[in-house]
């Protein structure tokens, strides 16, 4: 039983000197991105220091963590936060949206604005306006 005790007694010293993993969640996030279909509504977030250093994206030439939210709420369904990547295209026309957790293939999104599917579910076919800081 002694021995038990220790060992949760470190276990717990472990867990709390630990470092937090670095994540998604970490700092402030902005929205740059609104599209909408007759079903559902989606909105783009990066990081707030990408999003307001101007429409430049020059940060997004290396692959950023960013949230994804599919806007099902008229559907009674909710908003879920998902965690994506986001890349600068070659180009730099267009973002990618990477929707790893799903297993989806990643979608582009004209920097401009434009016709987007995310999913043939309920995100296909979205029009979405201009990527830019909100």
């Amino acid at each position: 039983m002694h021995a038990r005790r220790t060992f949760m007694a470190s276990f717990i010293c472990l867990l709390a000197f630990a470092p937090a993993p670095s994540s998604a969640q970490d700092g402030a996030f902005a929205r740059v991105l609104q599209c909408k279909n007759e079903d559902a509504r989606v909105e783009l977030y990066i990081p707030s220091d990408i999003a307001h250093a101007g429409n430049d994206w020059k940060a997004l030439e290396k692959t950023t963590a960013g949230y994804y939210a599919l806007d099902l709420s008229d559907a009674g369904k909710g908003k879920p936060l998902e965690p994506v990547r986001i890349t600068l295209t070659k180009d730099r026309r267009g973002l990618i949206v990477d929707q790893y957790t799903r297993g989806l293939p990643p979608s582009t999104v004209p920097l401009k604005g434009g016709k987007v599917t995310f999913d043939k579910r309920f995100a296909e076919n979205m029009t979405c306006e201009p990527v830019e800081a909100k």
